[in-house]
């Protein structure tokens, strides 16, 4: 049974694709955990279309906020990204993208303008603070992604309301304070995630 909506406390998050632009280290689908959330196996046998997504959401003011996450890049599906989300601010709901940053390196384009009205709040993983210690632990597969991620969140805040970029403490050669300073520079908020906590 694929898991396309899972609830988390009163938040709804949703599972559109198992694609992912980075192969981190630290995520559970690529350690012996596997691609579980609490207790939702979040594998997925096709990638849902939109309207599979909305009947498994139901009624989106239900929820505090309804969250794209997964186990994989939302920005890799944008259509029914942004498919998904007007349909559920059209019907009174909260939206909140989870994503790598890596949306405009991706689509080759500046898509935050495409999300204005969609979104309400931005969660970023900028995971390092520079390149090097970025590479290692996330393991991009397209070049200048550390860079792509920082310039993405410099432009998000005209976009979105409320931006976060996130780091997790706990990871080698990660400096937390330093990921905050870059996060305060950058116009957006900082929250320190902690190692092999998800959700």
């Amino acid at each position: 049974m694929h898991q396309i909506a899972y609830p988390i406390g009163n938040r709804l998050y949703l599972n559109i694709t198992d694609r992912c632009t980075l192969v981190c280290r630290f995520c559970p689908k690529n350690t012996e955990q596997g691609p579980r959330v609490h207790q939702y196996d979040l594998t997925l046998d096709h990638r849902p279309e939109v309207e599979e997504i909305t009947a498994a959401i139901g009624d989106p003011t239900r929820w505090e906020e309804i969250v794209f996450c997964g186990f994989g890049e939302p920005t890799l599906r944008l259509k029914v990204l942004k498919a998904v989300a007007a349909w559920i601010k059209e019907r009174g709901g909260r939206v909140r993208l989870n994503t790598d940053g890596l949306g405009n390196l991706v689509n080759k384009r500046n898509i935050l303008p495409e999300l204005r009205g969609l979104v309400d709040s931005l969660s970023v993983s900028l995971n390092a603070q520079d390149p090097k210690v970025y590479d290692r632990h996330c393991q991009p597969q397209l070049k200048g992604s550390w860079q792509a991620v920082v310039d993405f969140l410099r432009q998000a805040p005209h976009y979105i309301p409320r931006v976060t970029a996130t780091a997790i403490d706990g990871l080698e050669g990660v400096d937390i304070e330093a990921c905050e300073q870059l996060a305060r520079e950058l116009g957006v908020a900082f929250r320190r995630r902690e190692l092999d906590k998800v959700g």
